[in-house]
């Protein structure tokens, strides 16, 4: 997830700030600053929203903590688009952020709960997929309204019917199984009552096929939990201990490399580096966006579709290791290859799809993945806090950081970074292909 702006969300801005005429507001003029509020607001909400993610997660349960987030998007979205001032429209954006914080909290527990072993990666990994198809429509769409007065009104209010069909997607779908269970084994209702309610789902979210073993697999599942001490609802000195803190530290420490390896600094330079290579469409923010924006959605995809097969480590190893390659390439370049620009443009190629094949969709994926039942809504809220605030951090010292050391010393720094987070790979993070939820827990931790 990127900090900050968005390409469509710049696209958005510059409509606004144009001009009085093509704004279609008194108070286009924005400084620096309110423009900053304005990026940055989202985000903001958004580490709120992992941070209420925390206390609430396993209270209101994945499919309820979903509907929330697409009510704050309701909310959010029509108080941005239709905002009468500035200070309105900083607040529509927390408000959004907030929805953004515990969608991307409840998401990948919910797929990954309800996802069966053998098509769990492919499924967690799609939604990245539809992430990056949906920032290319933004792009595209951002392209065409650029020069539309108040097309920056259109640009937000687009979320509306987005969160509408989101909210009544998960009003139909049913509870998680795995945290209905998760509830029965903690004795917070009826255990019978419960187990039913666990079958009946199952046998919604899988169909016929598996009616007649849905009470099996169901009991299966209840006696693994048991077996591996989930009864207790963890405590927060236990997070910090045993096998919650083994998966605390490869659920944290994957996201934080996932964003101190410089994914929003290059992408700030995608456009510089292919305008210095002479190609003429670099001169145009969007058509480079839409450019790297289908380059990821490729690389997502033949993600998504070997992920089940090779594995989470050897995607995440090969990757990485495409990206430090890359990153020394850019720091070359920028330091004394500055005459061979078609360097900088492999690296950037090279770097963009390495990290759709590895960090991009396998981090969001194994956070899914790596956490206990019991310790999993309160841990990957943890997890996505350290995705926003590491992006933010990076996003906003990026700067001030180039300015003191020059932008060629700062990507060797972020390949040393790469080169650290492979190694952490290499001897931290285990295979969790074609295990169940229960297994990995048991097996791995």
């Amino acid at each position: 997830m990127a900090s900050g702006a968005s390409d469509p969300e710049r696209q958005s801005l510059f409509s606004l700030g144009k001009s009085e005429s093509l704004s279609g507001i008194t108070w286009y003029d924005l400084s620096s600053v309110e423009v900053g509020l304005i990026t940055s607001g989202s985000l903001y909400g958004a580490l709120i929203g992992s941070i209420l993610a925390f206390n609430i997660a396993d209270y209101l349960g994945r499919r309820r903590e979903l509907i929330v987030a697409a009510i704050l998007y309701l909310v959010g979205a029509p108080m941005t688009a239709l905002a009468p001032d500035f200070a309105f429209m900083v607040v529509g954006r927390f408000v959004y952020g907030i929805g953004i914080g515990l969608a991307m909290h409840a998401a990948p527990m919910y797929i990954a709960e309800t996802s069966p072993s053998p098509i769990r990666g492919l499924l967690i990994s799609l939604k990245e997929f539809f992430i990056v198809f949906g920032m290319v429509v933004g792009y595209t769409v951002g392209s065409l309204l650029v020069d539309t007065i108040a097309g920056w009104r259109y640009m937000y209010g687009a979320s509306v019917p987005l969160a509408v069909i989101m909210g009544f997607g998960m009003w139909w779908l049913p509870a998680s199984p795995r945290w209905i269970l998760l509830r029965a084994i903690q004795r917070k209702g009826n255990m019978q009552d419960l187990r039913e309610s666990a079958i009946c789902c199952l046998c919604r979210l899988r169909g016929d096929a598996i009616s007649e073993s849905a009470p099996a697999k169901v009991d299966e599942i209840l006696a693994e939990l048991s077996y591996i001490g989930d009864e207790n609802e963890v405590t927060l000195g236990e997070m910090f201990r045993g096998k919650c803190l083994k998966a605390l530290t490869i659920g944290a420490g994957l996201v934080l490399f996932q964003q101190i390896t410089g994914q929003p600094s290059v992408l700030y330079y995608a456009a510089t580096i292919l305008q210095s290579a002479g190609f003429s469409a670099a001169s145009d923010a969007t058509r480079v966006s839409i450019l790297l924006g289908l380059l990821k959605l490729i690389m997502t995809g033949v993600a998504v579709l070997v992920v089940d097969k090779l594995g989470r480590r050897p995607l995440l190893l090969g990757g990485v290791s495409g990206m430090v390659i890359s990153l020394f390439l850019i720091g070359s370049y920028y330091t004394y290859l500055d005459d061979v620009p078609a360097v900088a443009v492999v690296a950037l190629l090279l770097y963009v799809g390495c990290y759709q094949l590895s960090f991009g969709p396998i981090g969001w994926l194994m956070i899914s993945e790596i956490f206990p039942l019991r310790l999993r809504g309160r841990g990957l809220s943890i997890a996505v806090l350290v995705n926003f605030g590491a992006n933010a951090l990076v996003t906003f010292a990026f700067s001030p950081l180039k300015a003191l050391l020059g932008a060629g010393v700062l990507f060797f720094i972020f390949g040393g970074i790469a080169v650290l987070s492979l190694l952490f790979i290499f001897f931290v993070i285990p295979e969790t292909k074609g295990l169940t939820l229960e297994e990995i827990e048991a097996k791995l931790l």
